[in-house]
């Protein structure tokens, strides 16, 4: 165990900050599956679009890498473009 005030008070830091990343990646999960969940494109594009302003958030803060983030999005917009190609026929 640490003696330093200072490492004690980064260990406190350090669990704080990993219960919210884990709190923040089970949103980001938790998302993406509502957009897959969706079957018209309508519902899917709303869900898409906060979705995407969470990866974007999330990204900034540090919580996930940016590129996860814009890979995660894409095959999001993927997703959504083949419901509407399906809804289209």
């Amino acid at each position: 165990m640490a003696h330093h005030k200072s490492a004690l008070k980064r260990v406190r830091q350090n669990r704080k900050r990993k219960i919210a990343n884990r709190n923040n990646k089970k949103r980001i999960k938790e998302s993406i599956k509502e957009v897959f969940a969706s079957d018209t494109y309508e519902v899917g594009f709303e869900k898409f679009k906060k979705a995407n302003s969470l990866l974007d958030k999330l990204s900034l803060r540090g919580v996930i890498h940016k590129n996860t983030a814009a890979n995660r999005k894409s095959s999001l917009a993927k997703h959504l473009n083949k419901i509407k190609a399906a809804e289209a026929k």
